[in-house]
């Protein structure tokens, strides 16, 4: 590709080609970031079973909440990418943390009494 030196165009396609590799960068660094929360949130009960009998998760117990917690990051990202106006994403975003919070309760106690609470 040839570039027209003289008017300035390889200077906009270069400061064009760097914003969109550091909104990338971004993006990216939010997916790390999720994934770092989902790991970090998992060690607390991981560190907790090695002190007391008190917390007994199976290997179950931690793919489960792995799988909500990273749905849930992964859900909000998608909103955050994709939704333009902010009243809307932090509603939306609101709507599938309060979602993860009735099935994380439901499956720790049963508030509703259906057979995925264990009882």
């Amino acid at each position: 590709m040839i570039y027209n030196l003289n008017k300035g165009h390889f200077s906009s396609v270069f400061m064009e080609n760097y914003f969109k590799s550091k909104f990338k960068i971004m993006q990216n660094k939010r997916l790390l970031g999720i994934v770092l929360a989902v790991a970090v949130l998992l060690f607390i009960p991981f560190t907790a079973m090695q002190f007391t009998d008190e917390v007994n998760w199976t290997l179950f117990d931690f793919i489960v909440a792995g799988v909500l917690l990273l749905g849930t990051g992964l859900m909000c990202e998608f909103v955050i990418r994709k939704v333009a106006k902010t009243e809307h994403r932090i509603a939306l975003c609101g709507a599938v943390l309060a979602v993860l919070v009735l099935i994380w309760i439901e499956l720790a106690v049963g508030i509703f009494g259906t057979p995925f609470a264990g009882s």
